[in-house]
């Protein structure tokens, strides 16, 4: 369930540039980063005919809970249900079309239209129609309630994340991420995933960041920068220790020397698969096109990228850790050590995304240029964009 857009507004011969050779190749001109017009068109094209992530499992912490979401001006509502299945439905009634649910909370009956009082259950079926046939006459023969519910999105949990497929047509998120799961195998074993815990009252931060949500994911997907933006980091895991990582609809980097349990003094329990020999080693990819996942021995974490409008995005990241144990009080400020440190990291790189967005205003740049080794990963990003865009001029 798409929302209509004009597929005229794609600059086909400025895209095919972007699938240029790397040496020949520019990136995305400005007005993807700055207008309206494209930042719809990727709502629609790009995040709407893929998974998005828009929010986390963990944020609807008891049954009967719902929390409202705007995705890129679309109102969504989160919803978890009596038995604890967790949903998503346009947060619109279906009688005049008023938005539902203004604040996240615990519903204790049923979901109450502000406007004629059409009441809806957990699990978006419309319950009651108030008048709907006439003074007290609350059913109509000629109305039937069952037809009028609340529209349901394809949505699928991941990590914690709540994925939806705008356009329902989507391959299979499992499917989709098969290629990942099985290469973090080597690292995670076949359970790996099934260990992951989150503290209950920690864990978690948001970053408000003035830039496009390309320039989050372009960011990442390098090292490139990691010298001269972020040199505590470098200092143990330098910019030679890192290799990039580019495959079907991921891209990023890894390192051979993240080593922060001595930098940092934390001392947390590991995935038991974790090759003994490849301690150090740690990788961060991002799952085109909005989410930026992090791997180590002895952590995971998983950002959200919430586009808020092309020159806004918020960063949202939750931190995993190994098993029960590892929530336990004696790791407490190991726990806090790690999410310092990453919490250094991300707030490094807001000089850097934001400075880009500002550039992206200036007719003295129209999509630069491409380091032949250092920016494969950030190209292979534009490519994938470039290709969701010409994919989408092909179908109109």
């Amino acid at each position: 369930m798409t929302v209509s857009t004009d597929s005229r507004l794609i600059p086909v011969h400025v895209l095919e540039t972007v699938l240029a050779p790397i040496h020949e190749a520019h990136g995305l001109t400005n007005e993807f980063y700055t207008d309206q017009r494209y930042f719809e068109l990727e709502r629609d094209e790009v995040l709407g005919r893929n998974w998005a992530c828009i929010g986390f499992a963990s944020d609807l912490p008891t049954n009967s809970y719902v929390k409202p979401v705007d995705f890129m001006g679309l109102p969504l509502l989160m919803m978890r249900n009596r038995e604890g299945l967790v949903q998503v439905f346009h947060n619109v009634c279906s009688h005049r079309g008023v938005k539902l649910v203004q604040q996240a909370g615990e519903v204790q009956g049923v979901i109450r239209c502000p406007y004629h009082s059409w009441t809806y259950d957990l699990n978006g079926g419309l319950k009651g129609t108030p008048h709907i046939g006439g003074i007290n006459q609350h059913k109509d023969e000629r109305f039937a309630c069952e037809k009028h519910g609340l529209k349901a999105l394809r949505t699928t949990i991941w990590m914690d994340m709540v994925f939806i497929n705008l356009s329902g047509e989507a391959p299979a998120l499992e499917e989709q991420l098969q290629p990942l799961t099985e290469r973090w195998t080597q690292f995670l074993g076949n359970d790996g995933m099934s260990l992951l815990r989150r503290e209950a009252n920690g864990g978690a931060m948001s970053i408000e960041v003035n830039c496009n949500w390309k320039l989050a994911v372009e960011n990442y997907c390098e090292a490139y920068h990691l010298p001269w933006v972020h040199p505590s980091l470098n200092s143990y895991s330098r910019l030679e220790d890192h290799y990039n990582i580019m495959f079907e609809e991921f891209a990023g980097q890894g390192s051979h020397a993240y080593n922060l349990s001595a930098v940092a003094g934390t001392h947390l329990p590991i995935f038991p698969s974790w090759p003994q020999d490849r301690l150090r080693t740690a990788e961060y990819v991002a799952f085109f096109p909005n989410v930026l996942l992090g791997i180590q021995a002895d952590h995971a974490f998983a950002m959200m990228l919430e586009p808020v409008a092309p020159g806004k995005t918020i960063e949202h990241l939750r931190l995993f850790y190994v098993g029960d144990e590892a929530l336990d009080s004696r790791y407490d400020a190991s726990r806090k050590a790690v999410m310092e440190s990453w919490r250094v990291v991300f707030a490094e790189d807001i000089a850097s995304v934001e400075g880009m967005q500002k550039g992206r205003s200036s007719p003295g740049y129209s999509g630069g240029a491409f380091s032949p080794e250092m920016d494969l990963p950030t190209h292979y990003f534009h490519k994938w964009a470039a290709r969701q865009l010409l994919d989408c001029a092909q179908r109109a």
